[in-house]
């Protein structure tokens, strides 16, 4: 008798959440990657939602990253013109973290970033050529005080109206790949000079 009520135990256990997820199905999210969603004129950046993580060769040991959020840029976009699209984003230096607070606090010392003198870093689009889903973003990044070229690989990756505000957003995904030594950043010869980017950047569309 006990076996039975057991096994009943068990089978209602494996049922009830099988049930649960029939009845409430996942919501659809907000945003998707249509193009057709997107809207010309003026977006301001989401500095909550925008973010570089990059990552870097440790000795030959380990990939070693880190991540920065963005405290102001905007975006001019038309979708019936994407090559005309303009994009400039800064970076709160200070905002860099690790996992490992004492790291964190070297990397925004004089020895690396500077930060002190150097508070921001930006980005500022000069040319944009797009093919299919996929765009090229060649742009001035300024690090440090040092202005080099950069090329952003980018795609959309949702557009949709927020459910809190009603607001358009757009958000894209991007990569590229720079070396620290052009910015004057050559601290550590042993670790790698090319540095790794990823791109999270979330736009707000200004009525």
């Amino acid at each position: 008798m006990a076996r039975a009520v057991l096994i009943g135990v068990v089978a209602v256990a494996a049922v009830v959440p099988l049930f649960a997820q029939m009845a409430a199905p996942e919501a659809p999210l907000p945003g998707v990657p249509d193009s057709s969603r997107v809207t010309a004129g003026t977006y301001r950046v989401d500095p909550y939602h925008t973010q570089v993580v990059w990552t870097v060769n440790h000795m030959g040991f380990t990939p070693l990253s880190g991540d920065l959020a963005a405290s102001g840029g905007s975006l001019e976009l038309d979708p019936a013109r994407p090559e005309t699209a303009r994009v400039s984003v800064t970076f709160g230096m200070a905002t860099m973290t690790t996992l490992v607070p004492s790291f964190t606090t070297h990397l925004l010392s004089a020895d690396l970033f500077d930060v002190a003198r150097h508070p921001t870093a930006q980005f500022t689009s000069t040319r944009v050529s797009v093919e299919g889903g996929q765009a090229k973003i060649v742009g001035d990044l300024t690090i440090r005080g040092v202005t080099r070229p950069v090329t952003l690989e980018a795609r959309l990756f949702g557009a949709g109206f927020h459910p809190r505000n009603g607001k358009l957003n757009v958000g894209f995904s991007a990569t590229a790949r720079i070396r620290r030594s052009d910015f004057g950043i050559n601290y550590a010869p042993t670790v790698g000079d090319e540095v790794d980017l990823r791109i999270h950047a979330a736009f707000e569309k200004v009525e």
